[in-house]
């Protein structure tokens, strides 16, 4: 492998292991991975502008490369590079739609990168959507041989799909694949789903470049951000060969780099289960509770019935070695799971809390659940919820979002109905119902029905909340400005937003702070907002009351915390289960037809009582006390 590219001068970024097949590097964020590849094709530019040569780029789509276009805009603009010596080639583009429609590609690239940058249009080469049938095969071997007349790509960034591919190289590809029309796998229709408004109005085929073609490339570097990519990584990277995974064709490649963030690198042997490898660091309580766990699942024992040949059989004969006694650990790591259980989320009055996961004092505390849409709070936490509201706890509710976008049109249509039925001025409800009807599919909502959206949204959360027991007013509607785009994508977030949230906690001065910790949110709305709720914690901390302030992540509707991660489980009463379920019922709008619903096709409310039930079946499993549900909880320490 080749040593002077940038992501292999980092100091211990790369390390042999013997379960991995692709050399691969671990960011603390996307972020700082983002700026490691932009600085990387930077140079690159630099070198090919100093031999008065092109620079041959191939780029790709999708959420992934944001972060990479935002930093190379930035050096663009803040630091001087130029863009005039860069010809680049797009992976792909979904056939059938024109280059201004609000999902292709072509619309992407100059939006997020091209549109901001200096370089000649006559430069930029994204393939085609609107080619007749007959004609695709002669433009695509015409989009082949352009690349060749240029040297081929100097340089491929990648994305990957959940279904392994890389472009549209889906499962079954040839290795000797060149560009192409291709038919596109189920999985990876439903991911794009929520951009287009439902799996029918998403394309099945587009033109993609072939793994042959992207195998040529000179250097390879390949992104992925976030827990949701962690199993498909760990195949690519771990796996054997094989066209069901494209993405594993990279290891035939000898100048290729994955750029991980720590989730989606957190299927990886080396740091899922390190023991495996021989070089766990048993020091690390947090490794001592992964792997203690872990040994439960692998041998249908609670932690009580562990033995020392479990241990010893499975590569933890160190941390025996570490505590002596192996029942010792044993009785341990139980006294940990138990002490996570309370039913008392905002602390036991007159109570001794020192294995309590909440203080006692204040016996009454303010809370402000931070909720990114308007209806994660009961998804996520309603049970918690519920029961801080019983306890006496003054509970706020922040909802970060409209979540406008994700009502249907048929749902505001029937809202509409509804008010022109029982109004006797209903013209301005008229006029958006004839927009609304002469609105094309796929384009961006105008603003008179964002904000009918929003209302449909707030009406619907307010009866949730006050169902609970919530006063209105301690019910917020934050409407954060990032979120106001009217697309999928939004816009960047601002101190606008950050100062938004600062008055709300100055406003509140809260004991207890609850926030979505979910970042498998496909729209990743939910990471925007804890991003921004972190930041606005940083630049509040000093104040007084910050210092009596603890936060709590919750997950969603899309994951849970493994067990190891887990600071508080609350369990949950079967009339708990059902009053959580009837509060999530109260948003109607999300509840039939989901606009965003992920690979899951189930209900949210389904979803959040099988999570629920599951966590409550995992602390069973390892010899704890049988409850009906349990909603989890990890602490943040600022």
């Amino acid at each position: 492998m080749k040593k002077e590219n940038i992501l292999y001068q980092i100091p211990g970024a790369f390390e042999e292991h013997r379960f991995e097949k692709l050399h691969n590097v671990t960011f603390d964020s996307s972020f700082s991975g983002s700026v490691a590849v932009a600085d990387e094709i930077a140079a690159l530019i630099k070198e090919k502008q100093a031999s008065k040569l092109p620079c041959v780029l191939g780029l790709a789509t999708g959420s992934s490369p944001l972060s990479v276009y935002k930093q190379l805009i930035k050096l663009h603009q803040e630091d001087g590079l130029s863009f005039k010596n860069v010809i680049t080639f797009n992976l792909d583009e979904y056939y059938g739609l024109e280059s201004n429609d609000v999902n292709s590609y072509h619309l992407f690239m100059h939006e997020n990168l091209f549109d901001h940058l200096d370089i000649p249009k006559e430069n930029i080469n994204i393939p085609s959507g609107t080619l007749q049938n007959e004609k695709v095969r002669t433009y695509c071997k015409a989009y082949e041989k352009k690349i060749a007349d240029f040297g081929g790509l100097d340089f491929q960034l990648l994305g990957i799909g959940r279904t392994g591919h890389i472009g549209f190289n889906e499962p079954g590809s040839n290795i000797n694949s060149q560009t192409r029309l291709v038919t596109l796998d189920h999985l990876t229709r439903y991911d794009a789903a929520g951009a287009f408004y439902g799996i029918d109005n998403v394309p099945s085929k587009a033109v993609t470049m072939g793994i042959k073609t992207i195998l040529a490339a000179k250097r390879i570097v390949l992104i992925a951000w976030g827990i949701n990519k962690s199993e498909i990584i760990q195949k690519a990277v771990e796996g054997a060969l094989t066209p069901k995974i494209p993405t594993t064709y990279l290891q035939d490649h000898d100048n290729t780099t994955v750029v991980l963030d720590t989730e989606a690198a957190s299927g990886l042997t080396r740091i899922k289960t390190p023991w495996i490898t021989g070089n766990c660091d048993w020091s690390d309580l947090s490794n001592q509770c992964k792997a203690v766990y872990w040994l439960c699942e692998k041998t249908n024992k609670s932690i009580l019935k562990l033995t020392e040949e479990d241990y010893n059989q499975n590569g933890m004969s160190e941390l025996l070695i570490l505590h002596g006694n192996y029942y010792d650990l044993n009785i341990k790591m139980f006294n940990r799971l138990q002490n996570t259980i309370t039913g008392w989320p905002g602390g036991k009055p007159n109570a001794d809390d020192s294995k309590r996961p909440e203080r006692a004092m204040p016996e009454k505390k303010k809370c402000i659940i931070f909720s990114p849409h308007p209806d994660d709070d009961v998804i996520s936490m309603g049970g918690t919820f519920d029961r801080l509201v019983a306890q006496g706890h003054e509970v706020h509710i922040a909802y970060q979002t409209s979540g406008n976008i994700a009502v249907s049109n048929d749902e505001a249509l029937k809202y509409i109905e509804v008010i022109s039925d029982i109004s006797k001025d209903a013209s301005v409800y008229a006029d958006i119902k004839q927009e609304l009807l002469r609105k094309e599919k796929n384009t961006v909502d105008y603003l008179a029905l964002r904000k009918l959206k929003g209302t449909i949204r707030k009406r619907e959360s307010l009866a949730a909340t006050r169902y609970i027991g919530i006063p209105d007013n301690q019910v917020h509607f934050l409407n954060l400005p990032f979120y106001e785009s009217g697309k999928v994508q939004k816009n960047l977030p601002s101190q606008s937003d950050i100062d938004i949230t600062n008055e709300l906690i100055s406003s509140v001065k809260p004991h207890q702070i609850y926030a979505a910790g979910d970042l498998a949110d496909p729209h990743g709305t939910h990471r925007i907002c804890l991003n921004i709720l972190l930041d606005s914690i940083y630049q509040l901390k000093t104040k007084p009351y910050m210092k009596d302030c603890w936060v709590w992540l919750y997950r969603g509707a899309w994951q849970e915390f493994e067990v190891h991660e887990i600071e508080m489980a609350v369990p949950m009463s079967p009339d708990q289960v059902l009053r959580k379920r009837k509060a999530i019922f109260y948003h109607q709008s999300q509840k039939d037809s989901v606009m965003f619903q992920g690979s899951d096709d189930r209900e949210f409310w389904v979803r959040a009582e099988d999570r629920n039930r599951n966590s409550a079946k995992r602390y069973r499993d390892l010899g704890l006390s049988d409850y009906q549900a349990m909603e989890l909880f990890q602490r943040y320490y600022f």
